[in-house]
């Protein structure tokens, strides 16, 4: 029977729950258990799929096509354990499940109430799904207190009752501030937070404390003292180098044999961290270093882009090198070849991100067309394939009135709107003006690749899945123009109609992908475009 482990956090919000959580799990891992994390956010979005990214960060896409919180991509990084559609749950989509079943007639008349019904839909959403798990760990999103996450705790403490004792553990996150004038670390905002938890009717078993400085031993005693947990429970969590030297900072400070303890699982071997060793010995000793300009419209957030931030790391991790990324906006040099220059010539390869809407559209067509006249690497990933195809077809295919119909009416689209594509289940089919959440193209879809392609050498395959998240595709009643200035389609739908992948055999390094290669690559197994592209930006390195 599956455990579960319950964490929470008080005091302030981005405390790094997510990240506690996937190390964890990871640590129960390297220990030989079966681990799956969960998320419950208590927002009313139904899922963060319409939410701005400077608002919610990124939108992270599951193989199935759920679009989640970006704490499951560090899940995915962390453990290798791709998320699935259960796998997150906001406020929204249990008050729309309970909406749905009561106007259905469900619940035979009944008063339909926060307790039960609400919190039956989470514990239901919490137990489902976990065959042959050793632990489930839940995270509760933001802060003990919130009015919004009432409705979760109160689940919490009834799914701890329903699971009998040894079953379930409470892990709260806070915050241990240091206080510049005074000199020292106060405890107080943990005891607070703490006694708001228990009169909430769940008390934590283990303590996970964010400072800045470290924690001495008499304010681990004083915490321990008045939060009802033994000293070795509280865990101090201070700042990493990397978020991947996170797993082995817990590790070194106990907090997975606490966890284990509180269980009454007696510790055995150490766990085999051997290859979180080499990943933090790469990012800490790199031979080198180049630069990767990244040509974005959110550029503001990097929360936006935290996928193709920790991918690129992966990158850099696979050739041994540092990454510096230099997020430039799009907008700042729409127009203005000398700007386009200034901001892109120090960079020793460019990246144009998935985006949506026209503005900043023409300054990552500008860039497109300074890395293909330059010759420096580029990658553009689905907003950024279609604007390579626009430059392409402008500059090159003597189309210059080429643009998307996602920026308004236009006499040669060369991306438009998909309104219907091939799945597993059958033919999907989209209203153009329908509603925006949940109605693009999403999850994990196949496509083939042209054997004699650059994608095919980089792959080592000619067929590949990757995750999708998008609503417009290129044209391919433009392929012909395209090819004919340079720019191949080497990856298409497995029905030759949607175009994944184009490339320029010709150029240095050039590719553009129509999925997000991103939310698959892992630190011990970097996706091999993501691998290819910074050894490329290492070559142009050399030659500058």
């Amino acid at each position: 029977m599956a455990r579960y482990i319950f964490i929470t956090g008080g005091v302030v919000s981005s405390l790094g729950k997510g990240l506690m959580a996937a190390s964890l799990a990871a640590l129960l891992q390297a220990r030989g258990y079966r681990v799956r994390i969960r998320k419950f956010d208590p927002y009313l979005n139904v899922d963060p799929g319409t939410m701005s990214p400077y608002q919610h960060g990124e939108v992270y896409v599951t193989d199935d096509g759920a679009e989640t919180d970006l704490d499951l991509g560090h899940y995915e990084r962390f453990t290798g354990v791709s998320a699935r559609q259960s796998d997150n749950v906001t406020s929204g989509r249990i008050y729309q499940t309970i909406i749905q079943r009561e106007r259905r007639g469900d619940y035979l008349g009944a008063t339909v109430q926060v307790i039960p019904h609400v919190t039956d839909a989470i514990k239901s959403f919490a137990q489902d799904e976990i065959d042959d798990l050793d632990f489930v760990l839940c995270e509760i999103g933001g802060t003990v207190g919130d009015i919004e996450s009432l409705p979760f705790i109160e689940a919490i403490r009834q799914l701890r009752n329903d699971l009998g004792r040894g079953q379930s553990i409470s892990v709260h996150v806070t915050l241990v501030p240091y206080i510049a004038a005074a000199g020292e670390l106060k405890t107080k905002p943990t005891q607070h937070s703490v006694r708001e938890l228990a009169a909430l009717g769940v008390a934590p078993d283990v303590l996970v404390c964010r400072c800045e400085k470290p924690l001495p031993e008499s304010d681990r005693r004083k915490i321990a003292l008045f939060c009802n947990v033994r000293p070795e429970a509280v865990i101090p969590a201070l700042d990493a180098a990397s978020i991947y030297a996170v797993p082995l900072q817990y590790h070194a400070e106990g907090l997975d044999e606490e966890v284990l303890r509180a269980f009454d699982i007696e510790p055995a071997e150490k766990p085999e961290l051997g290859r979180w060793d080499e990943i933090v010995d790469r990012l800490v000793n790199p031979e080198g270093e180049v630069t990767v300009g990244v040509v974005g419209k959110y550029v503001g957030l990097q929360d936006a882009y935290k996928s193709l931030n920790e991918a690129l790391v992966h990158g850099g991790i696979a050739n041994r090198v540092r990454v510096n990324i230099r997020w430039i906006d799009a907008e700042l040099f729409e127009g203005d070849e000398g700007e386009v220059a200034a901001a892109l010539e120090p960079c020793h390869a460019i990246l144009v991100p998935g985006a949506f809407g026209s503005r900043g559209a023409e300054g990552k067509i500008a860039s497109v067309r300074f890395a293909r006249e330059r010759r420096v690497p580029y990658f553009g990933i689905c907003f950024g394939m279609q604007m390579a195809c626009i430059e392409g077809a402008r500059n090159l295919g003597g189309v210059p009135g080429a643009s998307s119909t996602e920026f308004g009416p236009t006499d040669q689209p060369v991306v438009g709107i998909i309104t219907e594509w091939m799945t597993e289940k059958g033919l999907e089919k989209r209203e153009a003006n329908g509603d925006l959440g949940g109605t693009m193209r999403l999850g994990a879809y196949p496509a083939k690749l042209a054997g004699n392609s650059v994608v095919a050498s980089i792959y080592g395959a000619d067929e590949i899945s990757e995750r999708h998240r998008h609503r417009y595709e290129v044209n391919t009643g433009y392929r012909e123009v395209l090819e004919k200035g340079g720019l191949v389609f080497s990856g298409m739908s497995p029905d030759e109609t949607l175009p994944e992948i184009v490339e320029r055999p010709d150029h240095p390094w050039f590719v553009g992908v129509q999925f997000h290669p991103e939310l698959k690559s892992r630190p011990f197994e970097p996706h091999p475009l993501f691998a290819s592209f910074i050894a490329a930006a290492v070559r142009q390195s050399r030659l500058v």
